[in-house]
C-alpha cells in the first residue's frame, strides 16, 4: 500500500506556526503587491473561499478578499520545515519520494495495519511540526494522489481500481497525469472529457487521435493502472531564481543589481543543500511575453557567488535587450553533489564558452 502525504496549504501552514493569532482569518502567501505583476503562492482555506489560489495575480486576489492578511514568501523556512516533516515520514518507511517540499510517497505496503499507521503519521507529524496533512492510501502512486486530494483538509483516504470510477470517474480527464491542454483538446475531439470516458475509450480511436504508446497508457492510467516505482534517490538537476518587475525596466545597473542579488541567493541555497554546477543560465522575458535563454557552461562546477553572478552579468550585456524587461532570473544546472566524483567547487577559468540557442531567437519557456 502506498501513501501519498501532502501538506495542506502548506506555506500558510508555517507562516501560521510563527503567526497563530491569524488561524481562521483569509491570509495569502505570495511575494509583491496588488499593484505589481506578483501572483498568489498559496491561500489559507479561509481565503480560498473567496476564489483566491495559486498562481492568481494579485491585484484579482486583493479585489476578491480585500480582508486577506498579505505575508511574504519564506523558502528557506519552507525548506527547514520540510525537512523535519520528511524526517518523520522515513520513520515509517525506508522507501520514501519526496517530490516536493509539500508532498511524498510512503511505501507502507510492510505494514499489516496501513491505515492505522498512516493515521499516526497524520497524528505525529500535527503534533511534533503543528501543521495538517492529508494522507491518500492505494495500491499505487497515481491512486494514492488522487486519494490525498478527495478529502482535503486534514482528509484520509482509500482509494482502489475497483471504486475510482465512482468516485473520479466524472472528474475532467486532466486529472490523469499527461493530460495536459493540448491532450484535452485532442480528447475533447474525440469526444472524450472525464476520466470514465477515456477509461472506456477504445484502444484503436485513442491511438489514431494521440499515437500508440500516449493513447495506450494515458487509457491504462484512466483505469487506476500505474506500476511506476518509488524513486528515493532524487538529485536536483539545477537551482534557480527569478523576479517579476513591478513595471517594465529598461535601466540595465537595476537589471545587473538585480541579476546579483538573485545569483546570490542561488548560491546561498546551493550552498545549504551541498551542490555545485557548471552550467550558468539567464533567462529575461521581455514585452510583450517574449521569453529568452542564455546559458555558459564552465570548465569546472562552482557555487561561488561572484563566478555565478559574473557570468550572469556578461551574459546579460552580450543579449543586449531590445526592448523592456518584464522578468529576469539566473540559475545553475549541470549539479553534483559534494564528494561526487569531479570536484564540486573548481576555477572558473577563462575558457571557451557554450552558449545555447541562437544569440537572435528567442526560446519560450513554457
Amino acid at each position: 500500500m502506498i501513501a501519498h502525504v501532502d501538506m495542506d496549504a502548506f506555506y500558510v501552514s508555517v507562516e501560521l506556526l510563527r503567526r497563530p493569532e491569524l488561524r481562521g482569518k483569509p491570509v495569502i502567501v505570495a511575494n509583491g503587491t496588488p499593484e505589481s505583476r506578483g501572483v498568489v503562492t498559496t491561500a489559507s482555506y479561509e481565503a480560498r473561499k473567496f476564489g483566491v489560489h495559486s498562481a492568481l495575480p494579485m491585484a484579482i486576489a486583493v479585489r476578491r478578499c480585500p480582508q486577506a492578511i498579505r505575508i511574504p514568501t519564506d523558502m528557506i523556512r519552507y525548506r527547514e520545515v520540510s525537512a523535519q516533516v520528511m524526517e518523520i515520514l522515513r520513520g515509517y518507511s525506508h522507501t520514501v519520494e519526496v517530490v516536493g517540499v509539500d508532498e511524498a510517497y510512503v511505501d507502507l505496503s510492510g505494514s499489516m495495519v496501513p491505515t492505522a499507521r498512516a493515521r499516526e503519521l497524520k497524528r505525529e507529524v500535527r503534533e511534533k511540526i503543528g501543521i495538517v496533512c492529508s494522507v491518500g492510501l492505494a495500491p499505487n502512486k497515481l491512486l494514492a494522489k488522487i486519494a490525498s486530494d478527495l478529502e482535503k483538509p486534514d482528509g484520509l483516504c482509500t482509494l482502489t481500481r475497483e471504486d475510482m470510477h465512482e468516485r473520479v470517474g466524472h472528474r475532467p480527464a486532466k486529472l490523469i497525469p499527461g493530460v495536459g491542454p493540448k491532450t484535452a483538446e485532442r480528447l475533447s475531439r474525440i469526444g472524450i472529457s472525464t476520466v470514465a470516458e477515456l477509461a472506456n475509450a477504445d484502444p484503436e480511436v485513442l491511438r489514431n487521435a494521440l499515437g500508440p504508446s500516449h493513447g495506450a497508457g494515458l487509457r491504462a492510467l484512466a483505469n487506476g493502472v500505474d506500476g511506476r516505482a518509488l524513486v528515493t534517490d532524487r538529485k536536483p538537476k539545477s537551482e534557480s531564481r527569478e523576479t517579476t518587475f513591478a513595471r517594465d525596466v529598461t535601466d540595465r545597473d537595476e537589471l545587473a543589481s538585480t541579476m546579483e542579488r538573485l545569483g546570490r541567493d542561488v548560491c546561498e541555497g546551493l550552498e545549504k543543500s551541498g551542490y555545485a554546477g557548471r552550467t550558468i543560465t539567464m533567462k529575461i522575458r521581455l514585452r510583450p511575453f517574449k521569453t529568452y535563454t542564455r546559458s555558459r557552461t564552465l570548465p569546472a562546477r562552482t557555487r561561488d557567488p561572484a563566478v555565478v553572478c559574473g557570468v550572469g552579468r556578461e551574459l546579460l550585456e552580450r543579449f543586449d535587450p531590445a526592448a523592456p524587461v518584464r522578468l529576469i532570473g539566473v540559475g545553475v544546472a549541470g549539479l553534483a553533489a559534494d564528494g561526487d566524483a569531479e570536484e564540486a567547487n573548481g576555477p572558473a577559468r577563462a575558457a571557451p564558452s557554450a552558449v545555447e540557442g541562437d544569440p537572435a531567437g528567442p526560446l519560450t519557456l513554457l
